[in-house]
């Protein structure tokens, strides 16, 4: 099982690293993390350097020549920031298989991590079937073939109405996503479920979840967070209403407050230290 290879997006301007807090996010399955992201990003660009990664074979990413497992997903990150900004720790958002990412990071690299919003995922998303069954589908069909059933899943009612151009551009990248990375993408997940490490995440942890989210609904935040908090960490679940599965996209100025509320208490908290 190989370590893909991650290339990243900088959603914030142009100068000098190291100035201001860094924060990393990271994308749900199907998406671009520069659509996705661009609307909360420009809300914090100020005040952090905001560097967006893309999945294999979304984006700006190379194709995945081979299987990968969410545990990579991580590994791959941290080299993504080792390349940018050599052994800086860093801050991390990251939605649906981004957020898993994210759980990833605090279990296996929670050194380098300074905080963690957990966003419209869980600790095991889905069964092993069902991914199994998606990927199957989208290796032999194409990502078109998965449009429809994202359009219903990823946003609340009358998000689309309100927001033609943006919902266009988020199916229209889970269009142009490689077939064959997808697909890893999905037995990755079949393969991911971290429910009984969470304990083990000491790094200050937000879970945000969509109300409307009809895939990881508010009861995966919660076990996120009582799952960090029962293993001695500090973790809080927050629920937005008129959110489905892609909070940034959907809310941004509501998840940039959130965002910024939890690195302010977290970087006051590291200097206290």
């Amino acid at each position: 099982m190989a370590k893909p290879t991650l290339k990243a997006v900088l959603l914030s301007p142009e100068r000098g690293l190291g100035e201001r807090p860094l924060l990393v996010v990271g994308p749900s399955l199907g998406t671009s993390s520069a659509i996705l992201w661009g609307g909360t990003a420009a809300l914090l660009a100020n005040d952090y350097d905001v560097v967006a990664w893309d999945l294999p074979g979304h984006g700006v990413s190379p194709k995945a020549a081979e299987t990968f497992d969410v545990a990579a997903l991580a590994d791959a990150v941290v080299d993504l920031v080792d390349s940018i900004a050599p052994g800086e720790s860093f801050h991390y958002a990251g939605v649906s298989l981004g957020g898993a990412t994210g759980l990833q990071l605090g279990i296996k690299h929670g050194e380098r991590l300074k905080s963690l919003s957990v966003q419209c995922s869980g600790a095991k998303i889905g069964t092993p079937e069902g991914w199994l069954d998606r990927a199957e589908l989208v290796r032999g069909q194409g990502t078109p073939v998965v449009i429809q059933g994202s359009a219903e899943r990823w946003f609340a009612p009358g998000f689309m109405d309100r927001q033609p151009d943006l919902s266009s551009r988020l199916l229209h990248s889970l269009r142009d996503a490689d077939r064959f990375s997808y697909a890893f993408c999905c037995e990755a997940l079949a393969g991911y479920d971290v429910r009984a490490e969470l304990g083990s995440i000491t790094v200050p942890t937000q879970a945000v979840a969509g109300v409307a989210d009809t895939v990881v609904p508010p009861s995966f935040a919660e076990e996120i967070a009582a799952g960090i908090t029962a293993g001695g960490g500090t973790a809080n679940a927050v629920s937005l209403d008129g959110v489905a599965h892609l909070a940034p996209a959907e809310a941004p100025a509501h998840v940039a407050e959130l965002l910024r509320s939890l690195i302010t208490w977290s970087e006051a908290r590291g200097a206290a230290k």
